[in-house]
């Protein structure tokens, strides 16, 4: 995946996670609207630490296709 793809799928979630906050303004999402959104969330963090992994091997002079998507135990550290 290049950064093209990267920045395209970042924006594809966003508009998911948009759609479904927005669909139940003043209403409780449901379980697995939750359970989606939060799906949503770490995917999106995954992203955006690929595409930060992907520049920074790029400005370092290394071949960015070698950064790879981390898992969820990883990125989700970073908010701590």
């Amino acid at each position: 995946m290049d950064d093209r793809e990267i920045v395209k799928r970042i924006g594809e979630l966003a508009d998911e996670e948009h759609h479904l906050e927005d669909s139940h303004e003043g209403t409780p999402l449901s379980e697995s609207e939750l359970a989606r959104l939060r799906a949503i969330e770490v995917a999106l963090d995954q992203c955006w630490d690929l595409l930060r992994q992907r520049r920074a091997w790029r400005a370092a002079g290394q071949d960015p296709d070698d950064a790879a998507v981390r898992p969820e135990s990883v990125v989700e550290r970073y908010r701590q």
